[in-house]
C-alpha cells in the first residue's frame, strides 16, 4: 500500500529543494556568462574560506540538532550559543587577519552559513517538511533577486555580500527558537561524544567540500577554478535527489523508521542521472558558456559522482540515525585525504580532468568504506 504521507514529507523536502536550488544554478549560471573565469573562481575561492570556517565555529552540526530535536530533547539552544559565538569570533579574525577587499563581506556570510545549518537542524528535526519549503524557497529568492540587484548596481565584488543577506529568515528561526528553549549546558555532557563526533565529522566534511576549492586556486589558478566551479554547480543540479532523499531519511532514521523501497528507487534513479549529466551537461556548457570550454571534459568525469554520493548519503543516515558518527567521521577523512592527495597529484600531471578523476575516486572510497562497515555492523544498524 502507498504512504501517502511519506510521499508528501519527502514532495515536501523536494519541492524546496529543486525549487531552491534551480533558482541558486541560475543566479550562479548565469553570473558565469557575464563574468570571465577567473572572477568567477576568485569569488568561489573565497565563498569556500568562509564555508571551512564556519564548520569550525559550528559545534552544535545540522545532524547534531536533527537527530537531537527529532528525539525531543531540548538541547537547540545551548548549542546554537556555542556555536554563534564561536562563529563571531572567527569572523573577527578572519576580518583581521585576511588580507582583501573581501574580508569583511567573509565575515558576514561566515555567521550567516552558521546560522542556516542551525535553523535547518531545528526545522528537520521537527519534521516540518513545509516550513523547510518555505525557509528554503525564500533564501535561494532572495539569493537570485539580491545577487542579480547588487551584481548590477556594485558589480560582481558585491555578491557575497548580498549572499549573507539572503540568510535573513534563518536568524529569525534562532531568535525563536532561544525564546522558546532556555540554556542548559548540563544536556552537553550526558550527549558529548556524539556531539563532537559529528562536529569533527563535520568539519572534515565542510573541508571535503572546499577543499577544492582552496587548492586547485593556488595550484592552477582562478580561471581553471571558474572552470571547475561551473561544473560543480551541474553536479549539485544532479545531486538535488539524492540531497532531498538524505533531509527526509536522517529523522525518520533517528525514530527507527525504515524506507527499504525509496532507497532502492533513489540508487536507480541515480544510475540514470549519471549518464543523462555525462551526455547533456556537456554540450549545454559548450553552447551557454564557451568561455568555460575547459568544464566540458571535467564535467563528463564528474557526472560519476552521483552513484556514489547516493549510497553515501543513505548509508550516513543509518549509521547517524543509531548516533554512530564514528564511522561517518572516519568515512569522510578518508574521501578528504583521498581528494587532497588526488588534487595535488592528478591535478599536477591532468590539470582540470585530474582534479575531476580526484573527485570520483574521493566519493568512490568514501561510499565502499561504508558499505564494508555497513557489513560489519549490520546488527546495530
Amino acid at each position: 500500500m502507498v504512504d501517502l504521507k511519506k510521499i508528501k514529507d519527502i514532495s515536501s523536502v523536494g519541492i524546496g529543494d529543486v525549487f531552491g536550488t534551480c533558482m541558486s544554478a541560475v543566479f550562479w549560471f548565469y553570473l558565469a556568462s557575464q563574468i570571465e573565469p577567473s572572477s568567477y573562481g576568485e569569488i568561489h575561492w573565497f565563498l569556500g574560506i568562509a564555508s571551512l570556517f564556519s564548520g569550525i565555529a559550528l559545534f552544535g552540526t545540522t545532524n547534531t540538532l536533527t537527530v537531537y530535536t527529532a528525539k525531543k530533547i531540548q538541547i537547540q539552544s545551548t548549542l546554537n550559543f556555542i556555536s554563534l559565538s564561536a562563529s563571531a569570533i572567527l569572523s573577527l579574525i578572519v576580518i583581521l587577519v585576511l588580507p582583501s577587499f573581501y574580508t569583511i563581506d567573509i565575515g558576514i556570510i561566515l555567521i550567516a552559513y552558521v546560522i542556516n545549518a542551525l535553523a535547518v537542524g531545528d526545522i528537520l528535526g521537527r519534521k516540518q517538511y513545509s516550513n523547510y519549503t518555505k525557509y528554503t524557497f525564500i533564501q535561494k529568492g532572495l539569493t537570485l533577486g539580491l545577487g542579480l540587484l547588487f551584481f548590477y548596481l556594485f558589480g560582481y565584488e558585491s555578491i557575497i555580500f548580498a549572499l549573507a543577506l539572503s540568510y535573513i529568515l534563518h536568524f529569525k528561526r534562532i531568535i525563536s527558537v532561544f525564546r522558546e528553549i532556555k540554556l542548559n549546558f548540563k544536556l552537553v555532557k550526558p550527549r558529548f561524544e556524539f556531539i563532537i563526533n559529528n562536529y569533527l565529522m563535520s568539519i572534515v566534511a565542510i573541508s571535503s567540500g572546499q577543499v577544492d576549492k582552496i587548492v586547485v586556486a593556488p595550484l592552477l589558478g582562478f580561471a581553471i577554478l571558474g572552470n571547475y566551479n561551473l561544473a560543480i554547480q551541474a553536479i549539485n543540479i544532479m545531486l538535488i535527489v539524492p540531497s532531498i532523499f538524505y533531509k527526509y531519511l536522517l529523522p525518520q532514521e533517528s525514530t527507527g523508521i525504515k524506507n527499504k523501497k525509496p532507497k532502492i528507487f533513489v540508487i536507480c534513479l541515480s544510475i540514470l542521472i549519471t549518464i543523462s549529466g555525462m551526455v547533456l551537461a556537456p554540450i549545454l556548457i559548450s553552447e551557454f558558456f564557451p568561455k568555460f570550454n575547459d568544464a566540458v571534459d571535467a564535467i563528463r568525469i564528474m557526472s560519476i559522482v552521483v552513484i556514489p554520493t547516493t549510497i553515501s548519503i543513505i548509508l550516513e543516515s543509518e549509521f547517524l540515525g543509531k548516533e554512530k558518527s564514528r564511522i561517518v567521521i572516519i568515512s569522510t577523512a578518508i574521501m578528504l585525504v583521498s581528494l587532497v592527495v588526488g588534487m595535488i597529484v592528478l591535478g599536477s600531471m591532468m590539470g582540470i580532468e585530474g582534479v575531476a578523476y580526484s573527485l570520483v575516486i574521493a566519493n568512490i572510497l568514501k561510499a565502499a568504506y561504508y558499505l564494508v562497515m555497513k557489513k560489519f555492523y549490520s546488527q546495530i544498524i
